[in-house]
């Protein structure tokens, strides 16, 4: 996350709804609108199937209770709406109570292409689909929960769980690859590149995943790819932080991409 940010969190009224004006609402129709075809194309059928449940409007930015209610039925999570930036700490907490936070505010036109930032895009267009599946909500929440009970000098170790499965993993199906992350569905640039020859991929794995360090502000040049889904579900039954531990104990892999100075 960055350090600030131009956003503000925009508040919701007393029925949990948030006043969005005409031009957000066409910033959300004109994102969501071209994402579509890329998405259709490339992103995995869990994502899909969670998607199609949801029936985001194309007309105007989503409201949390309205999502809030499907997700009630579906697995007994809810959105909520959070401030741009959220600690770790808090984040592993709303995850273990089966919370998912939603930045409140959407991206401006100047930064229709990228925001380092998540939007209200990124967080209901990427995430809520695959909160509509019981076995990925379990894993969410199982990483919520192990947050909760780890050091926080552990967070930065724990979340790369998260980072490479929820946010941008990949699975195969068919033999093909397919996107699976929440932050893939939201880019129009990256969700290709992904599933493309040029970044590496890597079978998926626990410890090596812990091990790989990241930017937030690039392309990754590394993706994890699940072959099996019982293969990450299974990491929620897992000692998530005995894993933390032995990752450390290894070290961190030498990263894959330049320092953000000389980037």
């Amino acid at each position: 996350m960055p350090k600030s940010t131009e956003y503000e969190a925009k508040h919701a009224d007393a029925a949990g709804h948030i006043h969005y004006d005409a031009e957000e609402d066409a910033v959300w129709h004109d994102l969501i609108s071209r994402q579509m075809p890329a998405v259709r194309q490339n992103m995995a059928r869990p994502y899909l199937r969670g998607l199609d449940l949801l029936g985001l409007p194309l007309d105007r930015v989503p409201q949390c209770p309205d999502i809030s209610r499907k997700l009630g039925e579906l697995t007994g999570w809810r959105v909520e709406p959070v401030p741009a930036l959220i600690g770790f700490g808090r984040f592993f907490d709303m995850l273990a109570n089966k919370t998912f936070p939603a930045a409140s505010f959407i991206r401006k036109r100047k930064h229709f292409d990228y925001i380092e930032e998540p939007d209200i895009f990124h967080e209901i267009f990427g995430h809520t689909p695959l909160l509509t599946d019981p076995a990925f909500a379990a894993f969410s929440q199982a990483i919520g929960k192990a947050g909760t009970r780890c050091d926080k000098a552990d967070y930065s170790w724990l979340i790369r769980l998260y980072w490479f499965s929820i946010e941008f993993g990949l699975m195969r199906e068919n033999a093909k690859l397919k996107a699976l992350g929440s932050g893939l569905a939201s880019s129009v640039t990256e969700l290709p590149w992904s599933v493309s020859d040029a970044p590496e991929h890597r079978s998926f794995d626990v410890i090596d995943i812990l091990r790989t360090p990241y930017r937030i502000d690039i392309h990754q040049p590394v993706y994890f790819v699940i072959d099996r889904l019982d293969d990450l579900f299974a990491a929620a039954d897992r000692d998530l932080l005995s894993d933390v531990a032995a990752a450390r104990k290894l070290g961190l892999h030498a990263p894959k991409y330049p320092p953000k100075d000389a980037a």
